[in-house]
């Protein structure tokens, strides 16, 4: 699953780049963690975007309490579409979640510390996951909350693990937003090959009170990694995979 992310492009290049206006002043943030808020681009009413901040851990209208969205971070692409906590925001309330890049955990010797990636362009552009969003109401509470869609490793990812969440190209933002299109299950892929770079960086990024650039400073005696498999994915702790 995907567990932690970065966001620290400025709102205008954001405003720019996803075709929204938003008065949200937001700051850089090296360390998103599940159930902390961040910026989410979503369709309004009249078929615009805009920015708005939501909770991350997806909460279905129907739960009884929000303690769910803590176990609904991420939705995998190959049921999303068909899974009863995802579907109905799969057809109506899909959105992009702006990032900067993520983390990824690696065991390289058992029993010693996982060592964690950082994960963004190699252009270190901005990018956005494939995501979605829901509506939560309990008498006077109201709570508005977005999950991530995961896929396949692609060959970056493959030698760290073999999830990752899905990252959507500029050109399909508008058919990913729209509900009316038939196409957005076929964009739930993995992304190409030559879009991401892996940089190994400090331990520091395990504990989400550590919030701050040199998070993403990399390392240089990092260990190397072994090539991921299925069976030691399903075997992550909470600072371990994330995908």
């Amino acid at each position: 699953m995907c567990g932690r992310f970065l966001l620290t492009s400025p709102i205008e290049a954001l405003r720019r780049i996803f075709g929204v206006s938003s008065g949200l002043n937001i700051p850089a943030r090296y360390n998103i963690a599940p159930t902390q808020s961040t910026v989410v681009v979503r369709r309004t009413a009249e078929g615009g975007r805009e920015l708005v901040l939501l909770r991350w851990g997806l909460v279905p209208s129907w739960a009884k309490d929000l303690s769910i969205g803590a176990k609904l971070i991420n939705a995998r692409a190959d049921t999303v579409a068909t899974k009863p906590s995802f579907r109905a925001a799969f057809r109506q309330r899909r959105c992009l979640v702006p990032a900067d890049g993520f983390y990824e955990w690696k065991e390289t010797q058992p029993g010693k510390p996982k060592q964690p990636y950082l994960i963004a362009r190699a252009d270190r552009q901005p990018f956005a996951f494939a995501g979605l969003w829901e509506h939560w109401q309990d008498g006077q509470q109201t709570v508005e909350t977005f999950t991530l869609i995961t896929t396949d490793a692609n060959a970056t990812l493959m030698p760290i693990h073999h999830r990752m969440p899905v990252i959507l190209a500029a050109t399909d933002y508008a058919t990913w937003l729209d509900p009316a299109s038939k196409g957005a299950e076929a964009l739930l892929k993995p992304a190409p090959d030559d879009l991401l770079a892996t940089t190994p960086i400090s331990t520091r990024v395990n504990s989400v009170r550590n919030d701050e650039p040199g998070l993403i400073e990399p390392v240089a005696d990092a260990p190397a990694a072994a090539p991921a498999t299925k069976s030691a994915g399903k075997k992550a702790s909470s600072q371990g995979s994330l995908f």
